[in-house]
């Protein structure tokens, strides 16, 4: 670890990217070797299996839903409508008001 001390920061930039580059490397190789043994066990068994390649990891990003209500004691709390409505709702409700009356 002292080794790392003696170096100045632009060599420690190329330290760290050359690491990352191995680690992506290695991930990349054992990737491929499971991809064959899965197609070698599937074959084995006579089954022919396709891997899309392109699909993995891709997370489709989550829209947020704008506020439906709002809290008239706490403008600060919101609800959008959806799930379970939360605690001021549900007690402004068991007094007797209307969910209609809080909506912006």
């Amino acid at each position: 670890m002292s080794e790392y001390n003696n170096l100045s920061e632009s060599e420690l930039q190329a330290v760290i990217l050359n690491a990352e580059n191995a680690l992506k490397e290695k991930q990349s190789q054992k990737r491929k070797e499971v991809l064959a043994q899965i197609k070698e066990l599937a074959a084995s068994i006579g089954v022919t299996v396709v891997i899309n390649e392109e699909a993995g990891g891709t997370v489709k990003p989550v829209k947020k839903v704008a506020a439906k209500y709002r809290n008239p004691d706490d403008y600060s709390q919101t609800w959008t409508g959806r799930g379970i409505s939360p605690k001021w709702m549900q007690a402004l409700v068991a007094e007797g008001r209307d969910k209609s009356e809080f909506l912006i």
